[in-house]
């Protein structure tokens, strides 16, 4: 089944978040990611030497640097510091938006104008977005009330959608490749951004005490979170191609609002979770209206595959 790596990430991912909001009371999120890919980078490259017998980069050291860079330490980074000054459930709906960040970005790289549906969908979801994170009073917004874990969220998935679109651009590499190089390089970024935060004080290197106080959270978002999810997410994006694997972050607010509501003991009001159902909706409907028949094209020249403009 094609669509099951995207599935897999989407649920590892939504489960993620509030768990992540546990483990980020005794660790702070640039000890905390370097951790995460520090073992996970070291995991990855050792499956890439035994799965394909070498760790070469085909000499594009350069672009996987700059991409690993954005893809872990610019989402890793920005999510875990958004994370820690506001829910896990508004984080998770703001990942959510992925699919229309990406429809934005495939406009800017590919010059493939979004559809009026798009558009209508972009201005439903962010409305409801809106009604989460501020418990039904968008006007806050305007002010700048206390909504800035929200927006280093969305900075991160930025820098996500980039680093998933890079992937196009190494078609001979294999998700696991990809994957494991990107990631090694972007864990550079990580531990120096980790140095730099602990020399200036805005971070410390936990003690024993701390990571034993959250060892399960720790071990969920290395093992599950970090390997596990973004080899299915890479494996998933060549399997059906970006902008489908982006739809299944759908899930990943409707996994983390069932945790923290089941789970944590949280109360959300009519407004959260009406805004929830809002935005959900909304992507639902730019998926189904992103899948409605297509004109009849002209015939295209022999020789040219159908699928020449979709590479992940």
């Amino acid at each position: 089944m094609n669509a099951l790596p995207s599935l897999v990430a989407a649920l590892a991912w939504g489960a993620m978040f509030p768990i992540a909001a546990g483990a980020l009371k005794r660790i702070d999120p640039f000890s905390l990611t370097a951790l995460r890919y520090g073992a996970a980078a070291l995991v990855f490259l050792t499956l890439l030497k035994l799965v394909e017998g070498n760790l070469g980069a085909q000499g594009r050291h350069l672009e996987l640097f700059l991409l690993g860079s954005l893809g872990f330490a610019g989402f890793n980074l920005l999510s875990y510091a958004g994370l820690e000054h506001t829910h896990p459930q508004n984080a998770a709906l703001i990942v959510a938006l992925q699919p229309l960040v990406m429809a934005l970005g495939l406009w800017i790289t590919t010059r493939a104008v979004p559809t009026k549906h798009t558009f209508a969908a972009m201005a439903v979801a962010l409305f409801g977005v809106a009604l989460v994170i501020t418990r039904g009073k968008p006007g806050t917004l305007l002010h700048g009330e206390g909504h800035g874990g929200e927006l280093l969220v969305l900075m991160g998935c930025v820098c996500w959608i980039a680093y998933t679109l890079g992937a196009r651009r190494f078609p001979g590499f294999t998700p696991l490749r990809y994957t494991a190089i990107s990631a090694a390089y972007g864990t550079v970024t990580i531990v120096a951004a980790a140095a730099v935060a602990v020399a200036v004080g805005h971070a410390h290197v936990p003690s024993a005490s701390d990571v034993g106080a959250v060892w399960w959270q720790t071990a969920y978002i290395f093992a599950i979170g970090a390997v596990v999810a973004v080899l299915a997410w890479n494996d998933g994006v060549r399997r059906i191609g970006p902008a489908n694997g982006a739809l299944f972050l759908n899930l990943v607010p409707i996994i983390s609002f069932a945790i923290a509501i089941t789970i944590q003991g949280y109360q959300p009001n009519g407004y959260e979770l009406f805004g929830a159902v809002l935005t959900i909706g909304a992507l639902v409907y730019a998926n189904v209206k992103g899948r409605a028949p297509a004109p009849r094209a002209h015939p295209r020249p022999s020789g040219v595959p159908a699928h020449a403009a979709q590479s992940a």
